[in-house]
């Protein structure tokens, strides 16, 4: 295992459909050098008959990077976990926390919970295929369960089969009535479960994944576990991801500007190659988040991204429109 993946524990990045695709993942690996960052969910079939050259695209600067794998058969699990591992992934994680009624319907996801010996199974088909890390990211329970012995045991058991690592969502899922959405918000947080997996099991990595939405909350969660995950967070108020791998490497932050303008080599690479810069920026709207000029910024880009032959300068009249913006003290 290499010394980088490794000390990409402390910081990391959740796996989020629609979201981070490989260019979410560029600009986030240019706000936080040091983070672990995650794939979409793809499911393994996928993985083996889909468009490898889309659903598994990567760049060399992405990594540590992990494949998030979704399914509930241990023999395709296997084989896309080797064709993950043969493309370059650090890690492959397997999800078993998504609640959505389509992922239920396939059996895998959340679900699999109520399954800990099938869960193992697949873990270990994984890590016999692979030569990278295979870990999993879970939930504490389903629905109304309240028993954190069955959630130690489900653990134990991923790790008996192979996991080296287990990122806790420290929430339930709630099968039924509740919308995903409402899943990564309604059940109550519980990071005393994960608090308690970690002391009691000194020896296995432990990530921590829900509600972590500052700096400061990111950071005090590890004097009790690994590391953190951010989710929604990362993606809404990027500048947070910055200023926490900021804050864990002891260096200043850099300019939103800075950092943005860092991104132009990579957008101009894809639209030589016919991107439309719309996929791309979607990615960085939330960059001036609570900052003067932040509702110009994203009104620019939005704006302007979906036009033909948009190209970088329109991300620099976005930047100069953060510039025109009156500061709190000039409105008031």
């Amino acid at each position: 295992m290499n010394s980088r993946y490794e000390a990409s524990i402390k910081l990391s990045v959740a796996p989020m459909m629609d979201w981070t695709d490989v260019h979410c993942r560029q600009f986030h690996r240019l706000l936080a050098p040091d983070a672990r960052l995650y794939t979409e969910m793809v499911h393994a079939n996928a993985v083996i008959h889909g468009d490898r050259t889309r659903l598994l695209a990567m760049t060399p600067e992405q990594a540590p990077l992990a494949l998030q794998l979704g399914g509930s058969e241990p023999a395709l699990l296997a084989q896309a976990a080797r064709i993950a591992a043969d493309h370059g992934f650090d890690e492959i994680n397997l999800n078993c926390g998504c609640p959505s009624d389509r992922v239920q319907a396939g059996r895998f996801g959340a679900c699999l919970m109520r399954e800990p010996a099938l869960v193992a199974d697949c873990v270990s088909a994984m890590a016999a295929a692979s030569d990278v890390p295979v870990t999993v990211k879970c939930r504490l329970g389903v629905d109304d369960d309240d028993d954190y012995a069955a959630f130690a045991s489900f653990v134990d058991g991923v790790v008996a089969a192979g996991a080296s690592m287990v990122v806790v969502h420290a929430r339930n899922a709630w099968l039924q009535g509740l919308s995903p959405k409402e899943n990564r918000e309604v059940p109550p947080l519980r990071y005393d479960w994960a608090y308690r997996l970690k002391r009691e099991r000194p020896a296995l990595p432990v990530v921590l994944n829900g509600g972590i939405a500052t700096e400061e909350v990111a950071l005090a969660q590890l004097d009790e576990v690994d590391g953190v995950m951010l989710g929604r967070a990362a993606y809404h108020d990027p500048y947070v991801l910055h200023g926490i791998d900021a804050a864990l490497a002891g260096t200043a932050r850099a300019p939103r500007a800075d950092l943005l303008r860092a991104l132009r080599p990579y957008t101009e690479a894809r639209l030589a190659e016919g991107v439309a810069l719309k996929h791309i920026v979607r990615h960085v709207l939330g960059l001036f988040h609570g900052q003067p000029g932040g509702r110009l910024f994203r009104q620019v880009l939005s704006e302007g991204a979906h036009r033909p032959g948009a190209g970088w300068e329109l991300v620099e009249q976005a930047l100069a429109a953060t510039d025109r913006a009156p500061t709190a003290r000039e409105v008031a």
